[in-house]
């Protein structure tokens, strides 16, 4: 029997065309596929109507007047909140000038035609005319990074790096610019290595002391393959291009998983940027994989210069399981510090070079970390004396795949002599259950370059706090820590850079679009809650009227939720209220008909949902919704009981938190119980799929995005099958981790997953699907959909042949919350 073809919305330009339909032969086929399942079967008659045919009425079939009229405005709407920019990065130079200095701001817009993300550089003067007065005063126009993989100034701000990594197998291309034009341009072939690291992760890019040379990370040059011709096998090989043979596939080689797919193993460079010669830094064991490098201060004694890296070995799951586990945002990853020689090394004056046993003992790199499970974020002070750094032993000792930080200090030999022994000091310790108002514990995503104030000895960091952002100053030596930003403010800051003394910052909230803010200190460095903040004007803070308007109608609150069965066998932070963040119009009074409510849930589950902005979520709030954003326990930013209470409970603690979240705002009156729709993805999909399973008659609709619904089928096809142990088993699931699990065990993975509960699903439910998910592959959610269909329920599957995990392609993010308003307006209003 032929199935009927269900038109695909089209976007002419920037916009949702209403002459969407094309014929078959035209559709695009790897954008964007809707499959739709009504809860009733198709009827004979429609069944058998070739695909393409129109309705008496000229519209495409399985779309009305109504629902086309419907998608043309919401694009139209969701187009306003996507042009707002977002402020990516930030540098400031000093000026020759007195109270003067430059920034330098990398802006990124979404490029919907290109499907690709627009960067943008936009550089201002700043002047200082007194403490409590700055002046940004802004280029005219800003200069777009066509083909910029990344920007890299140098400390002294004299030089930038600007890194492109072509594609097909093209050399990637360094350019170092001076004040005014282009100084050194340097291709380096496939042979020598791939693409640089720019990724956040594995990325590390520093320049030297002298600005003569760069470390980097960058792909391995790939291996040799056996070749073959028209006469079978070829002893010598062949090139990508060479037409008269073909490479064979070689041995597999295991990747880092979710979004490294197609990436080599990452391996550290130096160029040499006189004379472009670029060497492989040597003495690395081929099982450890390096990123974030940053390059340790010259000895008073002795020539040597030494390159700071973190390692990961690739036998890093539980139990050294031989094998690549995904890591990205795995925080549970064993790693650690490691000092290596660097090449091009240069001789002072008078100075003797090392002997050979001296090379010997220093030629191969040295774990700088040892006893420590984790070491990342390598930042030396100013003075070269102390190296500082965050660890995630909570999350590798626990199986979590992220949990609370800790930061540490070694002491720098001043003679260069480096041993693996050296002493690692506790600088901020984790927190287990924090005092009211006091810091929760550090959970922070990246350090600044230069993250240090005038006193060498005070980093600026930006961390979570509950469900917002804040910005701390760590004293490395007194240990002592501040809260920079507001005590009172609800809103999520950022540290972008810093200015001598004063702080440059981003700040924003569900209901504001990101604004710069210019902090300065009114006492003592040793003083707290001293700091005063300054707005900045900036062509960043532009948006249209109607996002003005929308906006502006739009309020929020943090919630402090109780827990509804504080157990004694919970520990103390587990019995702790948790949070979560209500958007609300002005207008939605208690005595009036409430808005529908979107519940919104993050995945991970050890992640959070903060005050920042959100595009998609002021979206939605602008369609007329009110949003409930639940912290359930087990999120960041609540000290580390709170978190380490959830493995071993998901599917139960988790659902009920979200729960007792829902009666909490239904109890003050702010919810109307027939128009409760659900919102999640990754863990949060998996909590959404739960809840409509678990409680089916409270709501009404459901979106999911890549969302876990089967644990047994999701344990052997996933590039992090550790995840699945732990939080169905607790932290001892690590020591049951293994390929093959038994029945018993596959038993009780699927009875914590929501397709267990799938039988009691009444809402329609929404499935957006990235098809080279690695994390949480297609094939979860297509299963528990067409398990939904099987039984009556309305799905809709629309999946994204490109996408992985995230789904963050510009036209795919934008079509999955497009559909997701429409979507949500067909059942709630």
């Amino acid at each position: 029997m032929a199935s009927v073809l269900h038109p695909t919305p089209h976007f002419n330009g920037l916009r949702f065309s209403s002459s969407f339909f094309r014929p078959k032969s035209s559709l695009r086929s790897t954008t964007l596929a809707f499959f739709y399942y009504p809860a009733q079967a198709l009827s004979t008659s429609s069944a058998m109507q070739v695909p393409g045919a129109v309705s008496e009425k000229g519209m495409p079939l399985g779309i009305d007047a109504a629902t086309e009229e419907e998608y043309a405005s919401q694009a139209k709407l969701l187009q306003e909140f996507s042009n707002i920019p977002i402020i990516d990065k930030a540098w400031i130079f000093k000026s020759d000038s007195a109270n003067c200095s430059r920034a330098m701001f990398s802006v990124g817009q979404v490029n919907l035609l290109a499907n690709k993300k627009r960067t943008v550089i936009l550089s201002s003067h700043v002047s200082k005319t007194s403490k409590q007065s700055v002046d940004f005063q802004w280029t005219p126009f800003p200069i777009e990074m066509t083909g910029v993989s990344t920007v890299v100034p140098s400390p002294s701000g004299s030089k930038l790096l600007v890194v492109r990594n072509k594609e097909n197998e093209s050399p990637t291309q360094l350019e170092i610019c001076g004040p005014s034009l282009l100084e050194k341009e340097i291709h380096i072939p496939q042979s020598v290595h791939g693409s640089i690291y720019n990724d956040k992760w594995f990325e590390g890019i520093s320049w030297n002391h002298k600005e003569t040379l760069i470390a980097y990370v960058a792909e391995e040059p790939s291996p040799l393959k056996p070749a073959f011709n028209d006469l079978g096998f070829k002893k010598e090989g062949c090139s990508e291009k060479d037409s008269g043979s073909w490479k064979a596939q070689g041995d597999w080689e295991e990747d880092w998983g979710e979004t490294y797919s197609k990436k080599r193993k990452p391996s550290l460079f130096v160029v040499n940027i006189n004379s472009g010669e670029v060497q492989a830094v040597q003495g690395i064991s081929k099982s450890l994989s390096v990123g974030q490098v940053v390059w340790a201060p010259l000895s008073s004694h002795g020539c040597q210069n030494y390159l700071v890296f973190v390692g990961w070995s690739s036998e890093n799951g539980p139990n050294q399981t031989p094998r690549k586990l995904g890591i990205k945002y795995c925080y549970n990853r064993p790693c650690a510090l490691y000092a290596i020689r660097a090449p091009f090394q240069e001789l002072k004056a008078n100075e003797v070079p090392i002997n050979d046993n001296e090379m010997d003992n220093f030629g191969t790199a040295i774990n700088l970390t040892r006893g420590l499970s984790s070491a990342f974020f390598p930042r030396f002070s100013p003075d070269g004396r102390s190296l500082v750094f965050l660890s995630a032993k909570s999350a590798v000792d626990s199986g979590a795949h992220s949990a609370t930080n800790s930061l540490h200090r070694i002491d720098w030999p001043a003679d260069g002599k480096l041993q693996s022994s050296l002493n690692i000091i506790d600088v901020v310790p984790v927190v287990m259950c924090p005092e009211d108002g006091c810091l929760p514990g550090l959970y922070c995503s990246s350090f600044l370059s230069d993250p240090w104030l005038s006193d060498g000895c005070t980093m600026i960091l930006s961390s979570v706090w509950g469900s917002t952002n804040v910005i701390l100053s760590v004293n490395i030596l007194s240990c002592e820590i501040s809260r920079v930003t507001p005590n009172d403010s609800s809103y999520s800051w950022d540290v972008l850079a810093l200015d001598e003394d004063n702080i440059l910052a981003v700040s924003s909230s569900p209901i504001d679009p990101p604004q710069i803010k210019y902090g300065y200190h009114t006492g003592q460095m040793d003083q707290s809650n001293t700091w005063n903040w300054l707005n900045v004007s900036s062509p960043f803070a532009r948006y249209s009227d109607k996002v003005k308007s929308f906006l502006s109608s739009l309020q929020f609150s943090i919630l402090k939720i109780p827990v509804s069965d504080p157990s004694e066998i919970l520990s103390n932070g587990a019995r702790k209220p948790y949070e979560a963040i209500f958007i609300s119009n002005k207008e939605n009074k208690m005595d009036n008909a409430c808005n529908p409510l979107i519940v919104i849930l993050h995945g991970g589950p050890h992640s959070v949902s903060l005050t920042s902005y959100s595009k998609s979520s002021a979206f939605l709030s602008s369609l007329g919704y009110n949003l409930l954003i639940v912290n359930y326990r087990g999120s960041l930013g609540f000290g580390e009981e709170a978190l380490q209470s959830l493995p071993g409970k998901v599917g139960t603690q988790d659902v009920n938190d979200v729960l007792a979240a829902l009666d909490y705002v239904t109890g003050k009156g702010l919810v109307d119980v027939s128009k409760v729709a659900v919102l999640g993805g990754s863990h949060g999909g998996f909590l959404s799929t739960h809840l409509i399973g678990q409680a089916p008659d409270r709501f009404v609709v459901a979106a999911v995005r890549n969302p876990v619904c089967n644990l047994s089928l999701m344990l052997g096809t996933t590039d992090i099958p550790d995840w699945c142990y732990v939080e169905a088993f607790g932290s001892e699931g690590k020591d049951y981790f293994s390929e093959a699990p038994s029945a018993e065990y596959l038993k009780l993975f699927y009875n914590k997953s929501p397709i267990s509960h799938l039988s009691k699903v009444k809402a329609p439910v929404l499935f957006l699907l990235g098809a080279q998910d690695l994390r949480v592959p297609v094939s979860n959610g297509l299963q528990y959909a067409r398990a939904l269909r099987e039984k009556g329920v309305e799905v809709k599957v629309i999946v994204f042949p490109e996408d992985v995990h995230g789904i963050e392609r510009p036209q795919s993010d934008f079509e999955s919350f497009l559909n997701i308003g429409v979507w949500f307006k067909k059942y709630c209003k």
